[in-house]
């Protein structure tokens, strides 16, 4: 028990010694001590019992009953379709090809009566194609220089080889881009990297030639990835979000800037405005950056829009653990205006009507200060009591409501500006991966290394994102010439 729990047998003699005032007292200063641990224990409970449906923990941090119960309690609205494949939907089912690269014709050689049928014509044949990958294996090219003497001098010689071709032995750009795509997409550690050549190509390629070809493909992308970290900085609405990654055993923030058409990454050792600063988009952005209230985005002097898939979490987590209704509610109305506004883009409106907008925006005050009014600050603090540092701790759904009511402007972006979605879902989504190649292939042993990740990743990211085909992508960065994907094309960053 904690040590301010303890009374010693003087302090007791001494109350009692003090008479019937004095018992009491002691009494109830010892029942406050009580109800303020008791407190704070269920709070403590509440945090722990928290997972993936309210609150930013990850779906993999959940215990086995939570991933049971969201296998039939997801929040994802019924659509009121059947499973499978939906009436009309464009479907990826393996057509005849009218040109089959070999044709392989099967003899019938009697009737079901009995009769040979060697010497008679073929009246029509009855088509099955089968697709296959051919063997794969590695096309060795000699490039040969011709060395010859002149008659007049008699100096040798020698013809240039082509650019790419600087080493006696060496892995083409195809290859290269193989490796890079299984590192940097595929994500697959090192080794198997190696493995997967030895048993698909039968050729050997070390850890530290693949290690070199990454490093080559990033250095390739400088210019690249400086396009689409200006592209990024002139967009009109970025989300921005970040997590910790380890590197070299050390905690460093990864960072992603991201848009539909484009991804930025960048690894850091700090998380907050320093880093900000020298990533260096944030630092003249005049666009609306969509985050998730991390406190350094409000450094800078943008416009700021919030995600709401942590407010239904949250809100979530107010309703079940604290049983009050205003968060259920507000919950509700976000989601209707979100509904709201969808319908309104459907119809080709630019924005919702005033009435609309002034009606839901009432009824947002309305459950704030509903709730504001459930959850009153603490009491002041009793004359003679010493004061501690720092604020007065409050409870979870104030603090939540502070903000809610604070930023209700950011909260609200989405209703008055149909570019804001209304979610981060872009940007974590981008982050996601990322943790997902620390589970696949485990932690960078380097900054160098991360940073290299970033740079390839964030390429490959906005290659999917324009609809290009990555190996090809790829495959251009070893050749000297990156595929610039059209939304960083010239024409398309002047407007």
């Amino acid at each position: 028990m904690d040590a301010s729990f303890k009374l010693t047998r003087q302090e007791i003699g001494a109350a009692y010694d003090a008479g019937r005032d004095a018992v009491i007292a002691l009494i109830e200063a010892l029942i406050e001590r009580y109800e303020q641990r008791i407190t704070a224990l269920e709070q403590e409970l509440q945090e722990l019992k928290k997972d993936s449906h309210d609150s930013g923990k990850p779906p993999s941090r959940d215990s086995f009953e939570r991933k049971q119960l969201s296998r039939t309690a997801s929040r994802r609205a019924r659509t009121g379709k059947r499973p499978g494949g939906q009436p009309n939907h464009p479907g990826a089912t393996l057509s005849q090809s009218e040109h089959p690269d070999l044709v392989t014709v099967h003899a019938v050689e009697r009737c079901a009566c009995g009769r040979s049928l060697a010497d008679e014509p073929v009246a029509d044949y009855e088509r099955r194609q089968v697709f296959e990958a051919p063997p794969l294996a590695v096309q060795v090219t000699e490039h040969r220089a011709e060395r010859k003497r002149c008659p007049d001098c008699g100096k040798i010689a020698v013809a240039t080889f082509p650019e790419p071709v600087q080493q006696p032995v060496q892995y083409g750009e195809r290859l290269q881009a193989v490796a890079a795509y299984l590192k940097n997409y595929g994500l697959l550690p090192y080794q198997r990297t190696a493995e997967w050549f030895a048993d698909l190509f039968s050729i050997p390629i070390s850890v530290g030639t693949l290690v070199n070809i990454n490093a080559t493909c990033a250095e390739h992308l400088a210019g690249v990835s400086e396009m689409i970290r200006e592209a990024i900085g002139g967009q009109p609405v970025v989300g921005f979000d970040e997590t910790g990654m380890s590197v070299d055993g050390h905690l460093r923030w990864l960072h992603v800037a991201s848009t539909e058409a484009l991804t930025h990454y960048a690894e850091h050792a700090k998380r907050g405005k320093q880093a900000g600063d020298e990533i260096g988009i944030l630092t003249d952005f005049a666009g609306i950056a969509l985050h998730d209230h991390w406190q350094s985005y409000f450094r800078y002097q943008c416009g700021h829009a919030l995600c709401n898939a942590h407010h239904l979490r949250e809100l979530t987590f107010v309703e079940e653990q604290y049983r009050q209704p205003w968060a259920g509610e507000l919950k509700e109305l976000l989601l209707t205006m979100n509904a709201a506004v969808d319908r309104a883009r459907q119809e080709g409106r630019p924005r919702l009507y005033r009435p609309e907008r002034r009606r839901f925006a009432a009824e947002y005050r309305r459950i704030i200060n509903a709730g504001l009014a459930a959850n009153p600050p603490p009491p002041p603090t009793p004359p003679g009591t010493p004061k501690k540092r720092g604020r007065k701790k409050q409870s979870k759904p104030r603090n939540l409501l502070l903000r809610l009511a604070g930023r209700w402007r950011s909260v609200l972006a989405f209703m008055y500006d149909f570019r804001v979605p209304f979610t981060n879902n872009q940007a974590e989504r981008d982050l996601r991966m990322m943790k997902v190649q620390q589970k696949i292939s485990g932690t960078f042993r380097s900054a160098e290394g991360a940073a290299a990740f970033c740079r390839t990743r964030a390429y490959i990211s906005t290659i999917r994102k324009n609809g290009g085909n990555v190996l090809d992508a790829l495959r251009s960065v070893f050749e000297g010439r990156p595929m610039i994907p059209p939304c960083l094309r010239p024409s398309a960053t002047a407007e």
